[in-house]
């Protein structure tokens, strides 16, 4: 009897990259939410419409997120971190040079390049004209979007105040009213242009005051 040769080992193929594949998908969700709320506004974008768009399955989508709400909240702060880290800043901080008026300058105009970039200015409006209407979802992008951006904010101001830069009495959840709430609603309803020299200008204002020194 003739034996045939032992076939070499094949090499053992490599298990998938399920993080990687699924990191993708992610992405593609992101994306196709962000661009479908632009398109449609809030009312008629749905988990299908974005699961069509990104290329995946609906219970992929339902996997990972309870409701379109959350898809859309999460992908903004996605763009929100990626807006940063493009920028330079790392994201949920705020620069402390020791330079505060510096700081708020740097930030601002930082918001400035993301309110006109097309990617978040269109799905921004969309869900914000959508809060107006929507009291659930107005709350929860107030409150997981909107507030720990502000508190970033307050706690570089009462950074500011320990170094003696603010008078102790002020409320920094108020101070930062004075710069952010002008841009926020120049932007909303057109009521002029939004640029560096503008948020540069309401620094030096909320900062140093009116009245003549």
């Amino acid at each position: 009897m003739v034996t045939q040769p032992a076939k070499p080992a094949q090499p053992a193929r490599p298990a998938p990259d399920t993080s990687r594949r699924s990191e993708r998908s992610r992405r593609a969700i992101y994306e196709a939410a962000l661009s479908l709320v632009a398109e449609a506004g809030y009312p008629k974008t749905t988990i299908e419409g974005i699961a069509a768009r990104a290329g995946v399955g609906k219970q992929t989508i339902y996997r990972w997120w309870g409701s379109k709400a959350d898809v859309l909240l999460e992908a903004f702060l996605d763009l929100g971190e990626q807006a940063a880290e493009a920028a330079g800043h790392a994201p949920y901080t705020l620069p402390d040079t020791g330079d505060l008026a510096a700081d708020l300058k740097a930030v601002l105009r930082a918001t400035v390049d993301e309110l006109l970039d097309p990617r978040f200015e269109a799905p921004a409006r969309a869900l914000s004209a959508e809060g107006l209407v929507n009291e659930p979802l107005g709350r929860e992008f107030v409150t997981r979007l909107l507030e720990p951006q502000l508190q970033l904010y307050v706690d570089r101001l009462r950074a500011a105040q320990r170094a003696g830069q603010v008078r102790p009495g002020i409320d920094p959840r108020i101070a930062l009213e004075l710069f952010v709430s002008p841009l926020a609603q120049r932007w909303l309803q057109h009521t002029g242009p939004i640029s560096y020299d503008y948020t540069d200008t309401l620094v030096d204002y909320a900062l140093y005051g009116l009245a003549p020194r």
